[in-house]
C-alpha cells in the first residue's frame, strides 16, 4: 500500500485520509465549548465518520487502480442508490474482530490469556446478540497496543490470510444474497463496521462489494501510531460515515438501504429510505416492528418475518430509475 501520511509541524497528520489531529484530546481542548454544542463523544464520532469515509473511498480507488475492470459489458449503474451492511452478526456470524484475533493468536501474536478473554467476549456476543461497551473499550486498548508501530500493509496481509482461513466459512448466505441483489441492480454496496478499515476492506474485496467503512487507526509514514482518528466507528459514527460518503458519492439516502442486527445501529438505519433488521437483537426487533422495518432472521430455519416494504420491492422500484448506459466501475 502507498504511504498514507506525514506529520507536519502543527501536530496534524496530513495525508490521503485528510488532515487529522495527531493527539485528538490535545486538539479538542483548544476548541471553545458551548453547553449547547456537540459533546466530546459526538465530536469523536463525527471525526471517526469523516475519516472512515475518506479511507473507504481512497482504498476503493486503490482497488480499482490495481485491478481494472474487464472488457465485458457492465451492469447499468444506478448512481444514486446504495446498500450499507453492518458486518458482525449481520454479514458475518459472530464478531469479525474476534475471528481475526483467533487467527493472530494462532500466529503467536497474542498470549493465550488474551485469546481466552476474546473467546469469552465472543460467547457473550453470540448468546446475547448485543455489543458491550466495556468489552469494546477493552478490545480497543488491546488492538491499539497490538498495531502500534506495525506497518499498515502487514495488517492487510494478515487480514487476507485470516479471512480465507476462518471468516470465509462464516458469511451468512442469506445476507450475502441480499448484497448480491443490490450489486445486480447496479448499486454500490458498502460494509459499515467498527472493525479496522483495512480488515473490513479485505472482507468487502473477498465478497466482491464496493468497499468498506471501518474504524481508522492513525498512521504515520506507513506505520500505525497506536491511536485512533476520532474513535471506534460505532453508533453515531457509523451514521456520520454513511452520510459523509453519500454526499461525496452523490447518493440519495432516501433511495438507499441499510442492514444491521444491532440496536446500536438505529442512527444508521434511520438515515436511509429502507431499513432492514438482520438477525436482530431484541431491542432492534422491537424498533423494527414499531417503525415497520423489514425483519430477516437467518439464525434459524423458520421463514423470516416480512414487516414493512420488502427489500426486493424497494429494489424493483429503484430499478426503474437506473441509467441505461453508465460506465462507472464497481469495486
Amino acid at each position: 500500500m502507498p504511504e498514507r501520511s506525514k506529520v507536519d509541524r502543527s501536530g496534524f497528520v496530513a495525508g490521503r485520509f485528510g488532515e487529522f489531529p495527531v493527539r485528538w484530546s490535545e486538539q479538542l481542548a483548544r476548541f471553545p465549548r458551548s453547553p449547547f454544542g456537540p459533546s466530546e463523544e459526538e465530536l469523536r464520532a463525527n471525526l471517526a465518520g469523516e475519516a472512515s469515509a475518506d479511507a473507504a473511498l481512497s482504498l476503493h480507488a486503490d482497488e480499482l487502480a490495481a485491478e481494472p475492470g474487464e472488457d465485458s459489458p457492465e451492469i447499468p449503474r444506478d448512481l444514486t442508490a446504495a446498500a450499507f451492511f453492518d458486518v458482525d452478526n449481520t454479514m458475518v456470524q459472530g464478531a469479525s474482530i474476534v475471528h481475526f484475533a483467533r487467527g493472530l493468536a494462532a500466529r503467536k501474536y497474542f498470549k493465550t490469556s488474551d485469546l481466552v478473554d476474546v473467546a469469552w467476549k465472543q460467547v457473550k456476543f453470540r448468546v446475547t446478540g448485543k455489543e458491550n461497551s466495556s468489552d469494546m473499550a477493552s478490545g480497543k486498548e488491546k488492538a491499539l497496543s497490538f498495531i502500534a508501530g506495525r506497518p499498515t500493509a502487514e495488517l492487510t496481509a494478515l487480514g487476507e490470510e485470516i479471512y480465507d482461513e476462518i471468516i470465509a466459512d462464516k458469511i451468512w448466505p442469506g445476507t450475502r444474497a441480499l448484497a448480491q441483489m443490490h450489486l445486480d441492480a447496479g448499486q454500490q454496496v458498502w460494509l459499515v463496521t467498527a472493525t479496522p478499515v483495512e480488515l473490513a476492506q479485505v472482507i468487502a474485496k473477498r465478497l466482491g462489494l464496493t468497499g468498506a467503512l471501518g474504524t481508522v487507526a492513525e498512521s504515520v509514514d506507513g506505520r500505525f501510531t497506536g491511536r485512533l482518528v476520532g474513535d471506534i466507528l460505532h453508533g453515531l459514527g457509523k451514521a456520520h460515515a454513511v452520510r459523509t460518503l453519500a454526499v461525496r458519492e452523490g447518493l440519495n439516502l432516501k433511495r438507499c438501504t441499510a442492514y444491521s442486527d444491532s440496536h446500536n445501529d438505529v442512527p444508521m438505519l434511520s438515515l436511509v429510505g429502507t431499513a432492514v433488521a438482520i438477525n436482530p437483537d431484541s431491542d432492534l426487533r422491537e424498533v423494527a416492528k414499531n417503525r415497520g422495518w423489514e425483519i430477516r432472521d437467518f439464525r434459524t430455519g423458520r421463514k423470516a418475518a416480512k414487516i414493512g416494504v420488502p427489500t426486493a420491492l424497494a429494489l424493483g422500484a429503484a430499478g426503474g430509475a437506473v441509467a441505461a448506459a453508465v460506465t462507472r466501475k464497481r469495486g
